[in-house]
């Protein structure tokens, strides 16, 4: 049973910056980041494997976020530069046994951090 938590949301404006840190208690095959703004469907944003250096980007965020790991740790992050009020959303992380397909296929949720970006 892996278990996962998340940290770093808040409020800011647009243009600005935040850091998202999830920390996992297994050793999952990969970890990722999704988001849900009220009213609408869960999406994908980022992933990255545990193993290798494979990552994978909602086309929404390339070029803005990067997500990293920290095998020491058993951690991900989620640096969100350039932010726009459309990243307005709660920030799940999320965590798999398998590692491919990156953009699904994930079955350890975290409990999800807000973020939300000001005009």
């Amino acid at each position: 049973q892996v278990q996962l938590v998340e940290s770093g949301g808040g409020l800011v404006q647009a243009g600005g910056s935040l850091r998202l840190t999830c920390a996992a208690s297994g050793r999952p095959a990969k970890m990722g980041w999704f988001r849900q703004a009220t009213g609408k469907e869960r999406e994908f944003v980022a992933a990255i494997t545990m193993i290798g250096i494979s990552t994978a980007y909602a086309d929404s965020v390339k070029g803005r976020f990067a997500i990293s790991r920290d095998n020491a740790k058993n951690a991900v992050y989620l640096q969100m530069n350039s932010l726009k009020p459309e990243d307005t959303a709660a920030y799940y992380c999320a965590a798999s046994n398998v590692v491919i397909p990156l953009t699904r296929d994930y079955n350890y949720w975290g409990q999800g951090t807000q973020v939300t970006v000001s005009s």
